[in-house]
């Protein structure tokens, strides 16, 4: 072979390579988009049990054909406080089993001989969905498109590396080398480098199968390969938990250790058959003979599933482990203000971080309603022992507005999200600066206590007891309202509609009961302007939070 055909074949690995890389990432993303509620509602189910944990970890992994993604997701959860470290740890483990599906199917691409070969008839995928996606009208067999279109690229990529190997197996100074690369350490050295370099071990894994298959290397050589992939796949989950938190990091660092205690353990089981003149590509040559691929890929299934099922026993330990490794106060504490349930790592997973984004919201809903209440007894009581408080979750409030109007921008511009995950985005936008204008309101109000305090001129007992009726009729608004965003619930938007027009109502009547006051001499003007503005104020609060609930009628669908 001359060198003109050399540069061809690695030209054309690099191609597959490519080709396979952007299979992978539109699989993932419109796996993500047709599958984005049941997602959601998957890792809302996170809980103390690790076995559930494991669960939730294999399924999305499997769902979204992307162990990184789900990686970064369980980094992101324990960031935000919302699981735990051994959550976390037991859904890491369950995405090294879920990423094994790759390869199987991959494997199951590799059948032919004399007949049509399954990866050609698979290639035939990325057609079908070509067409689907350009012509369809809707989103969901666009999507659907998307994912067949993937698939097929799957096999395209691997036809193409496939090819490029054969080429290489016809070269004898090529296969020498190769041969002569028999030490298990540099092996698992050189798939953990290169996994770490594209960042896909599914990629490793297929690499390994296609040379394998072509006889470029043999079956033992690809098994070592393929366990050195799982240590290379750290790397997503090191970048994300490095810019993260104390918890993060510990996180990053589990799936480290994980990864890297499951080939020491096989390593060393490797080493005592040896004794006996065993190898693992001798056992699964027995268990599956004449099938390469599947040799590999089911040897890669087991060395996932049983780390797993070894370690899951000493998770608690391995958390302890990483939380010696990496204490608390090593890590600089940030005082400022940040975002407690979204951060960019998840971005990888729009679905999951479109359900963070509501869940930031509801936050954001709750120190505004604090805020309303300090700043309505502040001018009642003119206590302004709070005022601290007021003011800081004022600036946290202004902080949200601004972070969190940032993250949103940034999530409506990734793929993988549905037409009703993209319709919710679109709505997000009003609804925080509702919130914002509720705190902005409230500080109003907490100016005219403040006037109230200067002057020595309190609201009368009357006027009084009206502010504590309006602040109930705010906190019952607050909760049918509060009830319809977070459970689109139009009942619940029904309830509040009726509670906005009593406050609307009962407005109006203060209005004119301080007039009557006034009259009697009751109330002197200048509170009186104080409180014509403080109930202004409280009514357009209401309105606010009534406009928050009326958002969930874009994403209704009948």
């Amino acid at each position: 072979m001359d060198l003109t055909a050399i540069i061809t074949s690695l030209l054309t690995l690099l191609a597959g390579i490519g080709v396979f890389l952007i299979a992978c990432q539109m699989m993932s993303s419109n796996l993500e988009a047709a599958s984005s509620e049941k997602l959601k509602a998957l890792f809302s189910k996170a809980s103390n049990s690790r076995l559930m944990g494991v669960g939730i970890g294999a399924l999305g992994t499997a769902a979204i054909q992307s162990s990184g993604a789900t990686t970064v997701m369980a980094i992101g959860f324990v960031n935000a406080g919302i699981i735990s470290l051994v959550q976390a740890a037991t859904i890491i483990y369950g995405a090294n089993i879920g990423t094994t599906v790759t390869a199987q199917i991959v494997a199951l691409g590799m059948f032919g001989g004399n007949s049509v070969s399954t990866s050609v008839i698979f290639s035939a995928f990325a057609g079908l969905g070509a067409f689907l996606s350009i012509f369809a009208k809707k989103s969901g067999p666009k999507t659907l498109g998307g994912i067949l279109a993937g698939f097929g690229l799957l096999f395209v990529g691997l036809e193409l590396m496939s090819g490029s190997m054969k080429a290489f197996a016809a070269l004898d100074g090529v296969k020498t080398f190769l041969a002569g690369i028999g030490n298990p350490i540099l092996l698992v050295l050189l798939g953990a480098v290169f996994t770490a370099i594209i960042q896909s071990s599914s990629v490793m894994t297929s690499i390994a199968l296609t040379m394998v298959v072509t006889g470029l290397i043999g079956i033992d050589q690809g098994i070592f390969l393929t366990m050195g992939s799982n240590i290379g796949s750290c790397v997503v989950a090191i970048i994300a938990g490095i810019t993260s938190g104390t918890n993060a990091k510990r996180t990053a660092l589990i799936h480290l250790l994980f990864n890297c205690t499951g080939v020491v353990l096989f390593m060393i089981a490797a080493m005592v058959l040896g004794w006996f003149d065993i190898s693992y590509g001798s056992l699964f040559e027995r268990l599956f003979p004449s099938a390469p691929q599947v040799q590999l890929a089911m040897f890669h299934t087991f060395f996932n599933t049983a780390t797993v099922v070894i370690m899951l026993p000493l998770t608690g330990t391995l958390v302890g482990l990483v939380t010696r490794m990496i204490p608390e106060r090593a890590v600089r504490q940030d005082t400022g203000f940040s975002l407690r349930y979204v951060d960019d790592n998840m971005l990888r997973t729009p679905p999951v971080a479109v359900s963070q984004v509501k869940r930031e919201i509801l936050r954001m809903a709750d120190i505004a309603l604090e805020n309303v209440d300090r700043a309505l007894d502040m001018a009642v009581q003119l206590d302004f022992s709070e005022k601290n408080k007021f003011e800081r979750d004022e600036r946290q409030l202004n902080f949200i507005n601004r972070e969190l109007i940032g993250f949103v921008v940034r999530l409506s511009g990734r793929s993988g999200l549905g037409e009703k995950d993209r319709t919710y985005l679109s709505s997000t936008y009003r609804s925080i600066r509702d919130l914002e204008r509720i705190g902005d309101y409230a500080e109003n109000i907490v100016e005219y206590a403040t006037i109230l305090s200067d002057s020595a001129q309190p609201f009368s007992d009357d006027a009084k007891y009206e502010i504590s009726q309006l602040k109930t009729l705010l906190h019952e608004l607050y909760a049918q309202a509060i009830d319809a965003y977070q459970n689109e619930n139009f009942e619940s938007l029904a309830k509040a509609n009726v509670i906005e027009d009593e406050i609307d109502d009962y407005t109006k009547r203060m209005e004119e009961g301080h007039i009557v006051r006034m009259e009697k001499g009751i109330c002197t003007p200048s509170v009186g302007a104080q409180y014509l503005e403080l109930s202004s104020n409280a009514e357009r609060i209401a309105d606010h939070m009534i406009n928050i609930a009326k958002s969930i009628k874009s994403l209704k669908t009948d």
